[in-house]
């Protein structure tokens, strides 16, 4: 029963991440290691640099 309120809550926390735009590093991390071996995982600031850069374009200049 735990193990399932857990999994709700980590859908309920992603699903709210992704409706304020809010990127998913975990997700990303975990994506990279299993489908892209050759190249190397971003650090989280990279991640969200990047993220944002995506998002918003590259209008008023970087984050980082």
């Amino acid at each position: 029963m735990f193990s399932d309120l857990r999994q709700a809550g980590r859908y309920l926390g992603q699903a709210m991440r992704l409706m304020v735009g809010m990127p998913d590093y975990d997700a990303y991390v975990t994506h990279m290691q299993t489908t892209h071996l050759d190249k190397p995982v971003m650090t989280y600031a990279e991640f969200f640099c990047e993220r944002q850069e995506a998002r918003y374009g590259s209008g008023a200049g970087k984050c980082c």
